[in-house]
């Protein structure tokens, strides 16, 4: 796949696409987390960012293990985003939760 991308010199470009993606998958994946599970969930994307970090160091192919290293550090910033969410349900900007107790 790497020689394709590099063949047609368009690698950074496919690369810019995917990690916009990624980053822009996990905006609405925080808002759910935090809307059914709180800020309980940040373990889970410890585990997954560590699991991507992990797996970027394994692969050999530069694009894949470019796109495992965004995924990875996109997972520890949903960490700090989720306890954000939660700020940001407090001051009324997103919805409660209304099965959930909250600590505010």
């Amino acid at each position: 796949m790497e020689e394709l991308l590099t063949e047609y010199r368009v690698a950074g470009l496919a690369l810019g696409i995917c990690t916009f993606l990624i980053i822009g998958l996990f905006h609405p994946v925080v808002i759910k987390a935090e809307y059914h599970w709180g800020t309980r969930c940040w373990w889970l994307f410890l585990l997954l960012g560590l699991g991507g970090v992990v797996a970027s160091v394994c692969v050999a192919d530069f694009f894949v293990s470019a796109l495992l290293g965004v995924f990875a550090f996109s997972s520890f910033w949903t960490i700090k985003e989720v306890f954000d969410q939660e700020k940001r349900v407090r001051k009324g900007w997103f919805p409660k939760n209304p099965r959930r107790k909250y600590k505010f």
